[in-house]
């Protein structure tokens, strides 16, 4: 079955980076728009960010825009996020996801997306 496997997360100061990463397996990677999510405790799963398959368009949540990267590499069925200047607030379990949409549009809706990984923790200390 599809597998999607997130890894990189950790423990972090506060301006600190991390890079995620979400390797996938038996996923037709390169039709799938890809995304990442996160889910604080008490808080729902939110849209972080996504990319697409159709001409490399790229997605960013406001709380991220200018500090989290996102890409992939199809030959190597990833994605990445890049994270840079976190803060405590960036602190969640952060989600790989993928959504099989024909058009490669990229969707923020968490039922958009079909496949996910188990998740990786990030904590950002202050």
């Amino acid at each position: 079955q599809v597998q999607l496997v997130e890894s990189g997360g950790g423990l972090v100061q506060a301006g600190g980076s991390l890079r995620l990463s979400c390797t996938t397996s038996r996923l037709t990677f390169s039709r799938s728009v890809m995304g990442w999510f996160r889910q604080a405790p008490g808080k729902e799963r939110e849209f972080v960010a996504a990319t697409s398959w159709r001409d490399g368009s790229t997605d960013y949540a406001d709380s991220v825009k200018g500090r989290f990267t996102i890409s992939r590499d199809n030959a190597k069925n990833t994605v990445y996020l890049q994270m840079n200047s976190l803060t405590p607030a960036d602190t969640a379990g952060y989600y790989c996801a993928a959504d099989l949409v024909p058009t490669g549009q990229i969707r923020r809706t968490r039922t958009a997306f079909v496949f996910w990984g188990q998740g990786t923790q990030v904590t950002v200390s202050s």
